[in-house]
């Protein structure tokens, strides 16, 4: 009789497969394969920024967007000053050098003064406008300097904007109160959204 003969008594057993792992027991993975974690243990948290991690999308909280929108306002209204204050300039200008022509120098000089001044407060127009505009395009991206000139920026914003209200209340005029109040109103909102807990954890949050 040949060995190979499953009938054959005298021959080698057949080949049992092997015996599938129990219930409960944790299976071994083929060759190459990484392990898998088994049912009902807990999962370990992807952490952003990691291949395969869970990339989870962050929005700006709504107190910073009035904040960066105020922001962009008030750099509007920083460039129209500079604009204004240019003009100015040229206007003194153009009177200071006719008045020179006829022979005032009184005259001239006051007008060299007043143009120099005007120019003056142009230039700090424009730096201010800039740093609004910077302020606001940083938010989305930036950290903890970003907050704190914020903060300090809206503040001393506000000490102006009170003093120009109290003088405005002083005159008595309805013009001259609006537009310092809704500057104290712009410049409250810009120093409370950094310092709030969101804004607080907004400005903290971890970049990758």
């Amino acid at each position: 009789m040949s060995y190979g003969d499953p009938n054959n008594p005298y021959g080698q057993p057949p080949q049992q497969p092997p015996a599938a792992p129990g219930y409960g027991y944790p299976q071994q993975p083929p060759p190459g394969v990484p392990p898998q974690q088994g049912y009902g243990y807990p999962q370990q948290p992807a952490y952003p920024g990691y291949p395969g991690g869970n990339m989870m999308q962050q929005t700006m909280p709504g107190l910073l967007v009035t904040a960066r929108v105020f922001l962009f306002l008030i750099s509007a209204v920083q460039i129209l000053g500079a604009i204004s204050c240019l003009y100015g300039a040229a206007v003194t200008n153009d009177v200071s050098d006719s008045a020179d022509d006829l022979g005032f120098t009184s005259t001239s000089d006051f007008g060299d003064a007043a143009t120099g001044v005007f120019v003056i407060f142009a230039l700090i127009s424009a730096a201010l406008a800039a740093l609004s505009i910077t302020l606001g395009v940083k938010f989305s991206r930036g950290g903890q300097g970003v907050r704190i000139t914020t903060v300090i920026y809206g503040a001393l914003g506000g000490v102006i904007g009170l003093i120009y209200l109290f003088v405005g209340m002083d005159t008595g005029f309805a013009s001259a109160i609006i537009f310092p109040l809704i500057w104290v109103v712009f410049a409250v909102i810009i120093t409370m959204a950094p310092v709030v807990p969101s804004g607080t954890a907004w400005f903290n949050r971890p970049r990758y």
